[in-house]
C-alpha cells in the first residue's frame, strides 16, 4: 500500500577520506510526495554535499537512500555534463537517457535558458552561470516529481532568477521539492518542513518558522 512516502532516507553518513571526522552521520528523514523540505546548514556543514547524494552525484559513506519518485539532478549543479561535447549534444544525450523526444526536449531548453548560439559550442567553454542555466533548462525541461534545488538565487541575473522562481514554484506548485538555501524568505515562502546541520549532527524540524528561528541564531553566533 502506498504510505504517501516519495523519499526515505536512513542513517545517511559522509566521511572524506581527507578529513579526520564524518562530515555528519546519522541522517533519517522522510519527505512525501509533495513534501517541502528545506536543508539549512552555515557553510561547510555538508548541505550541497547532501544535494549531491540525493542526486546521485556522490555516494554515501553509510546509509540508504531509497527514492520512490522521480528526482531531477540538482538543479544549477553542470558537474554532469560531457565538457567536449556541445550544448545541443548534451540534450541529445539527455534525451535519449530520459526517453524523451529530443527536439521537444530541445525547444524548451532554448527557451528558457537563453544560450542562443552558444549551445552549438563545447560545454567546456562555458561560464559557470551559462553552465548553470543549461542544467536548469534540462531540469525543467524534463518532468521529475521532486526537484533538488541548491542555492537557487546563484542561478542567473535577477530576472533570469525570477522566470526559475515561477517555473519551480507557480508551474510546478504540486511537485516535491528539497532546497537548500541560505535566503530565509524563500525558505518561509515555499518549505513546510527543515532539517539544519550542524558540527556533524543533524535535527529535523515540522515546524519551519522554528526552524528559521535556530537557523538565524546559529549564523549569527
Amino acid at each position: 500500500m502506498d504510505d504517501g512516502i516519495g523519499l526515505r532516507v536512513r542513517e545517511l553518513s559522509k566521511t572524506y577520506a581527507s578529513a579526520s571526522k564524518p562530515l555528519f552521520t546519522g541522517l533519517s528523514f522522510d519527505v512525501a510526495r509533495n513534501g517541502r523540505l528545506a536543508i539549512l546548514g552555515r557553510n561547510g556543514q555538508g548541505k550541497s554535499t547532501l544535494i549531491k547524494m540525493l542526486g546521485g552525484i556522490l555516494r554515501p559513506s553509510a546509509g540508504g537512500i531509497d527514492w520512490r519518485m522521480t528526482s531531477s539532478w540538482p538543479i544549477g549543479f553542470g558537474g554532469g555534463f560531457q565538457g567536449s561535447l556541445s550544448g545541443l549534444d548534451n540534450i541529445r544525450f539527455l534525451s535519449r537517457l530520459y526517453n524523451r523526444n529530443y527536439h521537444d526536449i530541445l525547444l524548451r531548453v532554448d527557451e528558457f535558458a537563453e544560450l542562443g548560439h552558444a549551445l552549438k559550442r563545447p560545454v567546456k567553454h562555458y561560464s559557470s552561470g551559462m553552465r548553470a542555466r543549461l542544467a536548469f533548462g534540462l531540469s525543467l525541461a524534463i518532468e521529475f516529481d521532486c526537484y533538488l534545488i541548491d542555492e537557487l538565487v546563484a542561478v542567473g541575473d535577477a530576472r533570469f532568477q525570477s522566470k526559475c522562481e515561477e517555473e519551480l514554484f507557480q508551474h510546478r506548485s504540486g511537485r516535491a521539492y528539497l532546497m537548500a538555501s541560505h535566503d530565509m524568505h524563500l525558505i518561509a515562502q515555499h518549505c513546510d518542513r527543515a532539517l539544519i546541520i550542524e558540527s556533524g549532527k543533524v535535527k529535523c524540524f515540522d515546524d519551519i518558522d522554528e526552524a528559521i528561528d535556530v537557523y538565524s541564531w546559529l549564523r549569527a553566533g
